[in-house]
Protein backbone atom coordinates (compact mmCIF):
# COMPACT_ATOMS: atom_id res chain seq x y z
CA UNK A 1 0.00 0.00 0.00
CA UNK A 2 1.45 3.59 -0.91
CA UNK A 3 1.88 5.92 1.85
CA UNK A 4 2.58 9.73 2.26
CA UNK A 5 6.03 8.34 4.77
CA UNK A 6 7.00 6.24 1.61
CA UNK A 7 7.02 9.18 -0.67
CA UNK A 8 8.65 11.79 1.68
CA UNK A 9 12.14 11.11 1.93
CA UNK A 10 12.33 11.62 -1.92
CA UNK A 11 10.78 14.53 -3.03
CA UNK A 12 11.28 13.79 -6.86
CA UNK A 13 8.52 10.90 -6.48
CA UNK A 14 6.44 13.18 -4.71
CA UNK A 15 6.38 15.61 -7.01
CA UNK A 16 5.53 13.18 -9.62
CA UNK A 17 3.16 11.71 -7.36
CA UNK A 18 1.08 15.36 -6.48
CA UNK A 19 3.10 18.00 -8.40
CA UNK A 20 3.86 19.29 -5.03
CA UNK A 21 7.28 19.63 -3.58
CA UNK A 22 7.75 18.51 0.18
CA UNK A 23 7.20 22.07 1.44
CA UNK A 24 3.77 22.59 -0.28
CA UNK A 25 2.58 19.74 0.34
CA UNK A 26 3.00 20.47 4.01
CA UNK A 27 1.35 23.71 3.31
CA UNK A 28 -1.64 22.35 1.50
CA UNK A 29 -1.85 19.90 4.62
CA UNK A 30 -2.54 22.34 7.30
CA UNK A 31 -5.82 23.41 5.47
CA UNK A 32 -6.58 20.13 4.42
CA UNK A 33 -6.10 18.64 7.95
CA UNK A 34 -8.72 21.81 9.08
CA UNK A 35 -11.12 21.35 6.42
CA UNK A 36 -11.21 17.12 6.84
CA UNK A 37 -11.84 17.77 11.17
CA UNK A 38 -14.79 20.13 10.05
CA UNK A 39 -15.90 17.47 8.13
CA UNK A 40 -15.47 14.94 10.57
CA UNK A 41 -17.47 16.83 13.01
CA UNK A 42 -20.19 17.74 10.67
CA UNK A 43 -20.50 14.24 9.17
CA UNK A 44 -19.78 11.74 11.83
CA UNK A 45 -19.56 13.10 15.66
CA UNK A 46 -22.13 15.43 15.42
CA UNK A 47 -24.62 13.62 13.54
CA UNK A 48 -27.85 13.95 14.97
CA UNK A 49 -28.98 10.32 13.94
CA UNK A 50 -26.00 9.09 15.54
CA UNK A 51 -26.62 5.81 17.87
CA UNK A 52 -23.43 4.67 18.70
CA UNK A 53 -20.63 6.43 19.79
CA UNK A 54 -17.65 7.76 16.92
CA UNK A 55 -14.91 5.43 16.04
CA UNK A 56 -16.97 1.90 15.96
CA UNK A 57 -17.29 0.19 12.85
CA UNK A 58 -14.83 -0.47 9.85
CA UNK A 59 -11.32 0.82 9.59
CA UNK A 60 -10.62 3.22 6.90
CA UNK A 61 -7.43 2.57 4.48
CA UNK A 62 -6.20 5.88 4.83
CA UNK A 63 -5.83 6.23 8.46
CA UNK A 64 -3.21 9.03 8.07
CA UNK A 65 -4.24 12.78 6.20
CA UNK A 66 -1.09 13.09 4.91
CA UNK A 67 -2.12 9.67 2.95
CA UNK A 68 -5.77 11.47 2.57
CA UNK A 69 -4.29 14.04 0.91
CA UNK A 70 -1.85 11.98 -0.78
CA UNK A 71 -4.44 10.00 -2.41
CA UNK A 72 -6.62 12.87 -3.58
CA UNK A 73 -3.68 14.91 -5.02
CA UNK A 74 -2.72 11.43 -6.49
CA UNK A 75 -6.21 11.16 -7.97
CA UNK A 76 -6.12 14.53 -9.84
CA UNK A 77 -2.66 14.54 -11.07
CA UNK A 78 -2.91 11.25 -12.54
CA UNK A 79 -6.32 10.63 -13.14
CA UNK A 80 -6.29 6.77 -12.98
CA UNK A 81 -9.11 4.35 -13.15
CA UNK A 82 -10.73 3.41 -9.48
CA UNK A 83 -9.20 -0.27 -9.66
CA UNK A 84 -5.54 1.38 -10.76
CA UNK A 85 -5.45 3.41 -7.50
CA UNK A 86 -7.68 1.23 -5.12
CA UNK A 87 -4.91 -1.42 -5.57
CA UNK A 88 -2.31 1.12 -5.72
CA UNK A 89 -3.44 2.25 -2.28
CA UNK A 90 -4.27 -1.12 -1.12
CA UNK A 91 -8.39 -0.88 -1.02
CA UNK A 92 -11.23 -2.22 -3.37
CA UNK A 93 -12.59 0.19 -6.02
CA UNK A 94 -15.95 0.86 -4.08
CA UNK A 95 -13.83 2.49 -1.61
CA UNK A 96 -11.58 4.09 -3.39
CA UNK A 97 -14.79 5.65 -5.29
CA UNK A 98 -16.00 6.71 -2.01
CA UNK A 99 -12.43 8.03 -0.54
CA UNK A 100 -12.80 10.05 -4.16
CA UNK A 101 -16.23 11.69 -3.18
CA UNK A 102 -15.15 12.34 0.45
CA UNK A 103 -12.23 14.19 -0.53
CA UNK A 104 -13.14 15.58 -3.72
CA UNK A 105 -14.94 18.81 -1.85
CA UNK A 106 -12.10 18.92 1.10
CA UNK A 107 -9.74 19.26 -1.34
CA UNK A 108 -11.50 21.99 -3.18
CA UNK A 109 -12.19 23.94 0.58
CA UNK A 110 -8.69 23.43 1.61
CA UNK A 111 -7.11 25.08 -1.76
CA UNK A 112 -9.54 28.06 -1.39
CA UNK A 113 -8.55 28.18 2.47
CA UNK A 114 -4.86 28.27 1.05
CA UNK A 115 -6.14 30.57 -1.87
CA UNK A 116 -4.84 28.63 -4.54
CA UNK A 117 -7.66 27.84 -6.46
CA UNK A 118 -7.33 28.24 -9.96
CA UNK A 119 -9.08 31.66 -11.60
CA UNK A 120 -11.86 30.55 -13.83
CA UNK A 121 -12.91 34.11 -14.65
CA UNK A 122 -10.93 36.44 -17.26
CA UNK A 123 -12.20 39.82 -15.79
CA UNK A 124 -10.49 38.88 -12.59
CA UNK A 125 -7.27 38.14 -14.23
CA UNK A 126 -5.25 41.25 -13.70
CA UNK A 127 -6.05 40.93 -10.20
CA UNK A 128 -4.69 37.86 -10.09
CA UNK A 129 -1.57 38.72 -12.18
CA UNK A 130 -0.66 41.74 -9.85
CA UNK A 131 -1.23 39.51 -6.47
CA UNK A 132 1.22 37.07 -7.48
CA UNK A 133 4.31 39.19 -8.89
CA UNK A 134 6.86 36.52 -8.77
CA UNK A 135 5.04 33.19 -10.13
CA UNK A 136 4.90 32.22 -13.79
CA UNK A 137 0.79 31.44 -15.15
CA UNK A 138 0.53 29.20 -18.54
CA UNK A 139 -3.23 29.85 -20.12
CA UNK A 140 -5.01 26.48 -20.80
CA UNK A 141 -6.34 27.01 -24.01
CA UNK A 142 -8.89 24.40 -24.77
CA UNK A 143 -9.95 23.67 -28.14
CA UNK A 144 -14.03 23.15 -28.51
CA UNK A 145 -16.28 22.18 -30.98
CA UNK A 146 -18.63 24.71 -32.54
CA UNK A 147 -22.07 24.31 -33.98
CA UNK A 148 -21.39 24.77 -37.65
CA UNK A 149 -23.93 27.00 -39.61
CA UNK A 150 -26.47 25.67 -42.01
CA UNK A 151 -26.06 27.98 -44.26
CA UNK A 152 -23.33 27.32 -47.31
CA UNK A 153 -22.12 30.43 -47.31
CA UNK A 154 -22.09 30.90 -43.79
CA UNK A 155 -20.13 27.85 -43.28
CA UNK A 156 -17.29 28.59 -45.54
CA UNK A 157 -16.41 31.61 -43.39
CA UNK A 158 -16.34 29.49 -40.17
CA UNK A 159 -14.33 26.74 -41.49
CA UNK A 160 -11.03 26.87 -40.08
CA UNK A 161 -9.27 24.53 -42.92
CA UNK A 162 -8.10 22.21 -40.63
CA UNK A 163 -9.33 19.07 -42.20
CA UNK A 164 -7.34 19.64 -44.80
CA UNK A 165 -4.39 20.88 -43.67
CA UNK A 166 -5.07 24.63 -44.98
CA UNK A 167 -4.41 27.22 -42.41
Amino acid sequence: MLSYHDLKPNPRVLRAFTSLDPEEFAILLIPFEKTWQDYVNRHYIHKKSRKRRYGGGRKPHLVAIEDKLLFILFYFKVYPLQEVIARIFGMSQGRANEWIYKLTPILETALGEAQCLPERDPQNLEQVLALCVAVDFMIDGTERPTHRPTDPIEQKDQYSGKKNGIQ
